[in-house]
């Protein structure tokens, strides 16, 4: 009977990464050749038609309500009491304007409320809120320098 060492009876404790590097090489080959065949799949000879006019361009409206809630279009103050009467020339003159709205964060819910309601009234569906992302947040120091 032999004496078997101690390093003889150890398992073998590294992996042997050649065939998996072989079959990731295999892989990135297939995709390399399949991808050029995909984004030719079909080929399709499309039929000759008269040239239509362009879509019309909806105008974009940016519309604000400040801190003390003084309503603004395209940078102009409207007061209040007018304010529907300005929306409807606005969507008399195009037929369905996108408006973006900057609301001023400090400014009362009832005011924004009040305007997105007048908005539904006149018929401009087309509204958008326009906010500041988070990482882009100026520190509070630097609002109350002057």
């Amino acid at each position: 009977m032999g004496l078997h060492s101690r390093s003889e009876q150890t398992a073998m404790s590294e992996i042997n990464v050649t065939p998996l590097v072989d079959v990731m090489l295999v892989l990135l080959i297939v995709f390399i050749v399949t991808a050029p065949l995909l984004m030719q799949a079909v080929k399709v000879n499309l039929p000759k038609t008269a040239a239509v006019s362009p879509m019309k361009q909806t105008k974009t409206i940016q519309m604000a309500i400040d801190a003390q809630g003084g309503v603004f279009i395209d940078q102009r103050l409207i007061h209040f009491d007018t304010l529907e009467a300005e929306l409807k020339k606005i969507a008399a003159q195009d037929a369905d304007p996108n408006v973006q709205l900057h609301a001023d964060e400090s400014v009362r819910y009832g005011r924004v409320a009040q305007v997105l309601a007048m908005l539904q009234r006149v018929g401009i569906t087309k509204l958008a809120f326009v906010t500041t992302p988070i990482g882009k947040v100026p520190a509070p120091e630097e609002n109350h320098k002057q």
